[in-house]
């Protein structure tokens, strides 16, 4: 019943660090399909893929799971949706680089709701971690002072992020639910409120796409890589870990989007996106350090 087990200790670090390198790609690879469909039918596609593949996967765990549970399944679902809907809308209305800078602020957000909701205040070394990877992003996007209503869309979709990283480790804690029953009861809520909303906005006429080989290979990286992987990944190391110590982590993936963006979308490198890079690397470890004490 290895579907059943979370991930723990450094396979845990090191599947995470997996998840901030494929999305860190994913921004630029969303870009380009956003050029063939709109935002809904991309989502719709990338999710209704990942629930067929995660339920005919994961059906023996989804048959045997019970009842609350689903409704767990349903509701952190409904939080994915949430986050894709601003996290979409916001990269076709702003830059590939920014989506990925900006959504690492979950790393900040993620300590204060994670504790917060204990009724402790975060750590000091965690909050200076979390601070750190901060100015890193400020510095990689030159001061965050000029946001756009894309840029806004997607600090909304850091702060769900976080949010679905606190929800999850609570409401799974404990739980005999399956991560790869978790993974497609999300990915077929996601693709259930997606349809609803696109057909009351404009039918099905929408489904129909004209970008060929292009738009589904950019589908298929995003719901077989980026979706059905990560998400599974995401939910088993939650489960064996803190969701601080996972949202530092995660903290990288606008490092990996940085690296990436020279050869994905050519993006050249400048020196203060590498100050930034290192002032995010630093933060994070700095971050993992402080709450590894605090939980021994």
């Amino acid at each position: 019943m290895a579907w059943r087990q979370p991930i723990s200790g450094l396979w845990a670090d090191l599947a995470v660090l997996g998840i901030a390198f494929v999305w860190g790609a994913s921004y630029p690879v969303a870009k380009g399909a956003l050029l063939f469909a709109p935002v809904l039918v991309l989502i719709f596609y990338r999710f209704l893929i990942t629930a067929v593949v995660m339920s005919f996967v994961a059906h023996k765990e989804i048959a045997a799971t019970i009842r609350g549970d689903c409704a767990r399944g349903v509701v952190l679902g409904a939080i994915l949706f949430a986050i894709f809907l601003a996290e979409t809308y916001g990269v076709s209305l702003t830059s590939a680089s920014n989506t990925a800078l900006i959504i690492s602020l979950c790393v900040v957000f993620t300590p204060i709701f994670d504790y917060g909701l204990s009724r402790k205040l975060p750590p000091i070394g965690v909050l200076a971690g979390a601070g750190c990877s901060c100015l890193g992003v400020a510095a990689l996007t030159g001061g965050m002072t000029a946001f756009t209503f894309g840029d806004l869309l997607v600090l909304s979709a850091a702060v769900l992020r976080a949010i679905m990283v606190v929800t999850t480790k609570r409401l799974t804690a404990g739980r005999p639910v399956s991560s790869a029953a978790l993974t497609a009861l999300q990915a077929s809520t996601v693709a259930i409120l997606t349809i609803t909303l696109l057909l009351l906005q404009s039918g099905v006429s929408e489904l129909t796409i004209k970008g060929g080989g292009q738009f589904w290979a950019s589908v298929a990286f995003l719901s077989l890589l980026c979706t059905i992987a990560a998400f599974y990944v995401q939910n088993a190391a939650v489960r064996g870990s803190t969701p601080t110590r996972v949202s530092l982590l995660m903290g990288t993936e606008p490092l990996f989007g940085l690296l990436l963006a020279p050869i994905v979308v050519s993006e050249p490198l400048t020196l203060p996106s590498l100050c930034g890079a290192a002032l995010i690397i630093v933060g994070t470890i700095a971050g993992i350090i402080f709450e590894r004490k605090m939980g021994s």
